[in-house]
């Protein structure tokens, strides 16, 4: 069966002044699957993810080369609306940061900026949000309560419910569980999964493991380059550079 490709990033480099942290990278990121970016710490993972729906925007001294396509779409365009961008493309961050405002609030903040005012409707959106990220029996009797008033996996659940509101085509998850314990891991990745029915879902993570649990497909950084971009299965069982088979076996990293 043919992929669809959601995000595609041709010969991408970026640069934080004079140093660049991203050399190159070519990827075609498929509909409905869950894309692992795995490597040591400071080897572009993160930088990568971000170029994605430019967060890096908002760091000073940036450049950036080559193009990431969305759908088709250049997405560093001049022409591109960055909100819009950032409505089809959500993040969800390491530590789960809810707003200080109710649980309520939180899942309604995101609708609301879009000009969704119909209590109803919100109340729909809130709830079908926090069923999608499994959190609604935790939550239900207490959606005025704080969000900051949960524990962290519930938190960082809040968080996911909250990009889910908008109805994102996209979701990206920056090591998004490696605040969490073991528990509230496997909910999150449990979750992961049931998502990707619905979503394209990119995920960074330090955690080998989870990369092999929770992915699809998986993408070795190393120094700022994409060493090797294949199924999960077979760059853990069958790596093709010896690189990928040093860091996946701990050598180095």
């Amino acid at each position: 069966m043919e992929e669809s490709i959601v995000l595609s990033a041709k010969d991408l480099d970026l640069y934080y002044g004079e140093n660049q942290a991203l050399k190159k990278i070519n990827m075609d990121i498929p509909e409905r699957q869950v894309t692992a970016l795995i490597g040591p710490s400071g080897c572009g993972k993160s930088t990568f993810l971000k170029t994605l729906d430019r967060m890096n925007d908002l760091v000073q001294g940036v450049r950036i080369e080559g193009s990431v396509l969305y759908r088709g779409q250049d997405i560093y365009s001049p022409k591109l609306d960055v909100t819009w961008l950032r409505r089809q493309i959500g993040m969800v961050f390491q530590k789960p940061n809810p707003f200080p405002m109710s649980i309520y609030d939180n899942i309604a903040y995101g609708p609301r900026t879009h000009g969704i005012r119909n209590r109803k409707q919100l109340d729909e959106i809130v709830e079908r949000s926090l069923r999608g990220a499994a959190i609604w029996e935790e939550v239900k009797d207490r959606l005025k309560k704080p969000a900051l008033s949960l524990s962290g996996g519930q938190q960082q659940r809040i968080c996911i419910a909250r990009a889910l509101a908008v109805e994102p085509d996209v979701l990206l998850m920056d090591e998004a569980t490696s605040a969490l314990d073991p528990i509230s891991t496997t909910k999150i990745e449990d979750l992961i999964s049931e998502l990707k029915q619905t979503y394209t879902i990119v995920i960074v993570t330090h955690n080998m493991q989870q990369a092999t649990r929770v992915s699809d497909k998986c993408a070795f950084f190393l120094l700022g380059q994409l060493v090797e971009f294949g199924d999960t299965a077979q760059l853990f069982s069958m790596p093709k550079d010896k690189r990928t088979e040093d860091y996946i076996t701990g050598r180095f990293g």
